[in-house]
């Protein structure tokens, strides 16, 4: 083994490793669908991000390639086999309540604060400038090296899938986009929407109509804003005074106006990753909770009244009767992610369930479907990713172990978790982190940042990794 001090070699880059990532920080690459071009098929913003990471691979000495504009790679060494090191350059949408512009990457604390700093442009760059050190250092190695950068990660992986069906797959590989020790076993994600297909007849006369409710707009996210358009006949004022006592009781913040006639209530919960809705206040759910203890048009009465009984206070699946836990990857969960009911078109709720490794989503989905088929709701879009488990004794997770155990003096402790990283898209990948145990999960919230003395502890860390595992 050769004897190197990797943190020496990442304290010499630590500024250009710092102003690089801050460069990537500021570019504001969020998923648009409404403005594609032909060399930019997701929008400007990504495809900016993957030209960007491409640009500077290409000056420092990498073999760079863009892969249909959806994804692209930086590549050096030679050899038969591949190692991977998969990252994505696209970011959540940045919401509200940030302390400063989400985008200027500002340094606060020791902190670099910008949407993206912990998911997933600061570990991408560590990555980068690990790789870049390993070349730099001219260690001699067997596996060609090779970073995959997608830009539809926080969607629907468009990028991965495209990028495969043109290159070949690493043998082995990770993505810096988790949880530090090793995270071997990924949870299957299951996103579907369930609609509203019964015709109401909307002709009885009731107090309150529903015009229309919207909450959310990623089934990987809880939804931290819920707005609710009401038409009242009488006592506008007492369903405003039932409201904010509700929401008072449950220390949920609100407000309520009047807009042309018609009652407006808004509720603002908190944002977190849709993994673990626990972590997070469903704004929708809050809201839709108390609409269904109104008197409401027929069709709003059965959507809320929905939403009630089978999500309110449940992100286990439990009333839905598809609860299920196994050793390995622990507890089904239920986030919806996204709401939307209109008294024109009814209504619709959009989730994500993350499924332990050994729960069959065949039978699941099955279980729904009879349920759904008295409750007036089917189940529209349904998109599955399968679960992804690496075992213990593999050559790629005992490397890692050893060099997590080397670098931080710590044990190197295996974890499953209920996102999805591009780990999963290897046939023998696992997820590494760059987030270390306890430090706050803050991937997906306001004011997201990354520590730079953490930074800069996982770039020595994948910087040993990728020499060791390209022997």
């Amino acid at each position: 083994m050769t004897n190197i001090n990797w943190m020496n070699e990442v304290e010499k880059r630590k500024d250009d490793l710092i102003k690089d990532t801050q460069s990537l920080l500021h570019i504001k690459s969020l998923l648009d669908e409404e403005n594609t071009f032909l060399d930019a098929p997701l929008g400007k913003g990504v495809k900016e991000a993957l030209d960007f990471m491409l640009d500077l691979g290409e000056k420092d000495g990498f073999r760079p390639k863009n892969v249909g504009n959806l994804a692209g790679h930086l590549e050096y060494g030679e050899g038969e086999e591949l190692l991977g090191i998969l990252v994505h350059v696209d970011v959540v949408p940045e919401g509200d309540g940030w302390t400063s512009d989400p985008f200027a990457a500002e340094i606060r604390d020791g902190k670099i604060f910008a949407r993206g700093a912990i998911d997933d442009k600061g570990p991408t760059i560590a990555a980068y400038y690990a790789m870049k050190i390993v070349k730099e250092l001219g260690l001699p190695m067997n596996k060609r090296v090779r970073m995959i950068i997608g830009t539809d990660e926080e969607s629907d992986w468009r990028c991965v899938e495209h990028y495969f069906k043109e290159e070949e797959m690493p043998t082995l590989g990770f993505a810096p986009d988790a949880d530090f020790p090793i995270i071997n076993a990924e949870k299957g994600i299951a996103d579907f929407d369930m609609v509203q297909k019964n015709s109401y007849d909307e002709t009885a006369e009731t107090n309150i109509q529903v015009l229309s409710f919207t909450s959310g707009k990623r089934y990987n996210m809880v939804p931290d804003h819920a707005k609710a358009t009401l038409h009242i006949k009488v006592n506008q004022m007492g369903v405003v005074q039932r409201f904010t006592d509700f929401m008072k009781r449950y220390e949920v913040e609100n407000s309520s106006y009047v807009e042309n006639g018609e009652l407006i209530l808004e509720v603002k919960g908190v944002s977190a990753h849709g993994m673990e809705p626990r972590k997070g206040k469903n704004a929708g759910l809050f809201l839709a909770e108390f609409l269904s203890k109104l008197e409401l048009n027929a069709s709003a009465s059965g959507y809320f009244k929905f939403v009630s009984r089978y999500f309110y206070n449940d992100s286990r699946g439990v009333n839905l009767g598809v609860a299920y836990a196994d050793d390995i990857s622990g507890e089904l969960t239920i986030n919806p992610g996204k709401f939307s009911y209109s008294i024109k078109n009814g209504g619709s709720i959009g989730m994500t369930c993350r499924y332990p490794v050994t729960n069959n989503m065949a039978d699941t989905k099955e279980k729904l479907d009879e349920l759904l088929q008295n409750e007036g709701f089917e189940i529209g879009k349904f998109k599955d990713t399968k679960p992804h488990h690496v075992d213990e004794s593999e050559f790629l997770i005992q490397t890692l172990k050893k060099v997590y155990e080397e670098q931080t003096g710590e044990k190197a402790e295996l974890i499953a978790i209920g996102g999805g990283t591009y780990a999963r898209s290897l046939k023998a990948g696992v997820a590494f982190g760059p987030l270390f145990p306890g430090r706050p999960d803050i991937a997906h919230q306001k004011d997201e940042y990354i520590d730079i003395d953490d930074l800069l502890k996982a770039t020595a860390i994948y910087a040993q990794a990728i020499y060791e595992l390209a022997q």
